[in-house]
């Protein structure tokens, strides 16, 4: 199948590389497809290099505005226009317009995915810079996504359109291009690198515009959103989605085991407490899995509320005054406060785990489908 029966256009942003730009343009329009280039407030002779190529789409302003506004820029007009997928590659040379196949080949085999072409970070002349921001970046991109791959940098790419038409993106400079695999990784499009050729030419001949301590802070600055992001929506969804919404297990089963997670992540056996909770569990024949998250409620922020919590029940139940404030420290009043505290840690954990359990029951019978019947 070939690159016009797949939907394909080529987008190139560029700025500033008028001595590179002609060349790509003219190997890239060997192979019969549709290219937009993006010219991104260039000060070269840029303008009049993209005059002598009269049937591609140019779309330029005077200002730079950064390579992922740029790219922005061009992937919506190919989404606009039609376009099924996009292949971007940069105008600086180092890639080479005969790998584009490749990204054909693979897109039939693998519809609506995004394809990274992955560089050898041992080629002649590749920068210790961009090695290392590479492998910082996989790092980054493996703990927001779960997702391992050898090269999340690289300009080379083929981008599912329609599948990335209604994600919004923040980020207009090199940070970009992390964004956009993030969040389609987050929306399940299947993201995997392609091997690619790359040339990078000695330093005093190179033109890079990646300026390593503004980009390294915007670039560190989103994988920290990111992270966050990741920890406090898109992993707990993913464990929901796996362990709840789709597990095979009973409404009911699945508020059992959240209502001993919570128990267990309560009762003072600190230090063994997901330990315990899992060998107990499985003993019980309860999800294990949600058993464990549940018995996080014992993490740091919350050890006051549970502290507090579990000594407040204890003098409700002994009829004790609830003071945190201990006027003479002895042998009677430690013993006191630590009797209290244990008898109303046990107590407080079941009301918590009943009212876990209870909550969650609620929760899954409103919200959650059964899964359908297999005849």
């Amino acid at each position: 199948m070939t690159g016009e029966n797949l939907q394909v256009v080529i987008v190139i942003p560029t700025f500033n590389n008028a001595k590179t730009l002609g060349g790509i343009l003219r190997d890239v329009l060997s192979y019969s497809l549709p290219v937009i280039v993006v010219n991104d407030g260039s000060t070269d002779e840029t303008s009049e290099v993209l005059t002598s190529f009269p049937d591609i789409q140019v779309i330029g302003y005077e200002k730079n505005r950064g390579k992922g506004f740029a790219l922005n820029k061009g992937l919506k007009a190919a989404t606009d226009t039609g376009y099924r997928y996009a292949v971007t590659l940069d105008s600086d040379g180092q890639h080479f317009a005969g790998d584009i196949p490749a990204f054909l080949k693979a897109i039939e085999e693998y519809p609506d995915s995004l394809l990274i072409g992955a560089r050898n970070l041992s080629s002649e002349n590749m920068p210790g810079k961009n090695t290392f921001a590479n492998k910082f970046s996989n790092f980054w991109f493996t703990l927001e996504t779960g997702i391992r791959l050898s090269d999340t940098q690289s300009g080379f790419r083929l981008y599912p359109l329609h599948k990335l038409k209604n994600i919004r993106f923040f980020t207009v400079r090199y940070e970009f291009e992390l964004e956009v695999i993030v969040k389609a990784a987050w929306r399940n499009i299947h993201v995997a690198n392609i091997p690619i050729k790359v040339y990078y030419p000695p330093e005093e001949e190179r033109v890079s515009h990646f300026r390593p301590l503004r980009d390294f802070t915007r670039i560190s600055l989103l994988n920290t959103v990111l992270v966050l992001i990741a920890l406090l929506w898109y992993w707990p969804w993913k464990f929901i989605n796996k362990h709840i919404t789709h597990s095979k297990e009973s409404n009911l089963r699945i508020s059992l085991a959240v209502m001993f997670g919570v128990f267990m992540g309560i009762v003072p056996v600190w230090g063994y407490q997901m330990i315990l909770a899992g060998i107990l569990a499985h003993f019980l024949g309860l999800n294990k899995v949600i058993t464990l998250v549940a018995s996080n409620i014992s993490i740091p922020p919350m050890i006051p509320f549970i502290l507090f919590g579990s000594y407040a029940v204890g003098g409700w139940m002994l009829n004790r005054p609830i003071s945190l404030a201990i006027h003479e420290v002895t042998f009677e009043t430690i013993k006191d406060s630590l009797i209290q505290y244990l008898i109303g840690s046990m107590v407080f954990a079941v009301i918590s785990g009943l009212v876990a359990g209870i909550i969650c029951l609620a929760v899954l019978t409103l919200y959650r489908k059964p899964e359908p019947i297999i005849q």
